[in-house]
């Protein structure tokens, strides 16, 4: 894929010569700009330099919300969104995300310095694309999301990334994704070996300043190793 065909996106660097690449994808019906102001309550973002990367998912008609066009990584069919899933929009989004991580590598960033991150559907993304990487990376970040396509995990995960550090974060009052889901995600993941760090938060659907807090101090063990 080509740099003109990449997924158009806001780049904030916070110092010059960055040699960590952050990718972070937003959720469902929102776009890139959702998590720019997070920067700034991160101190690892003063502490060394670092190129953030918050793409815009492509629009897309969203069958949970009667066919309303938004910015979604894949369609979301009903209410139990675990239960019936858009293979195909979740493994183009994948494609999609693997092409801004090759741009990364040919920008000169190794990739364990590429952190993927994202909140509820771009955090399913995160994880959906992050193990199946054929390249090993630092780290991955799953907020307020599940593991998609969890059955075929088990052929498609990538060594490389079996010890890959993986946070993730879930409002116990969560009535989008329900905790339930999240926790049975974490589950299957610590049967499969990966190294999960597990939070929970008295939130629903977001992010609270505790979280910030704790997702601060993992990009610091991570980046800052």
């Amino acid at each position: 894929m080509s740099e003109s065909e990449l997924l158009s996106a806001v780049e904030i660097e916070t110092g010059s010569n960055p040699a960590h690449t952050i990718l972070w994808m937003h959720g469902l019906g929102a776009d890139g700009n959702d998590f720019v102001p997070i920067i700034n309550e991160l101190t690892v973002s003063s502490k060394i330099p670092i190129r953030f990367i918050f793409p815009h998912a492509p629009e897309r008609p969203v069958t949970i919300n009667g066919g309303y066009v938004m910015r979604a990584w894949y369609d979301i069919y009903g209410a139990n969104i675990g239960a019936s899933e858009d293979e195909i929009g979740i493994r183009a989004s994948q494609k999609n995300i693997d092409a801004l991580i090759e741009n990364e590598l040919r920008r000169g960033i190794a990739s364990t310095h590429i952190v993927l991150a994202g909140f509820s559907q771009g955090g399913a993304m995160a994880l959906q694309a992050g193990l199946r990487q054929k390249n090993k990376l630092g780290g991955i970040m799953a907020l307020s999301c599940y593991l998609p396509l969890s059955a075929s995990l088990h052929h498609e995960a990538q060594a490389t990334n079996i010890a890959t550090p993986i946070f993730m974060a879930h409002g116990t009052y969560d009535a989008i994704v329900p905790i339930t889901l999240a926790t049975s995600s974490k589950e299957k993941l610590l049967q499969a070996h990966y190294t999960v760090d597990w939070h929970e938060y008295s939130i629903e659907h977001s992010v609270c300043g505790q979280e910030i807090d704790d997702i601060d101090q993992w990009l610091q063990q991570i980046i800052l190793r």
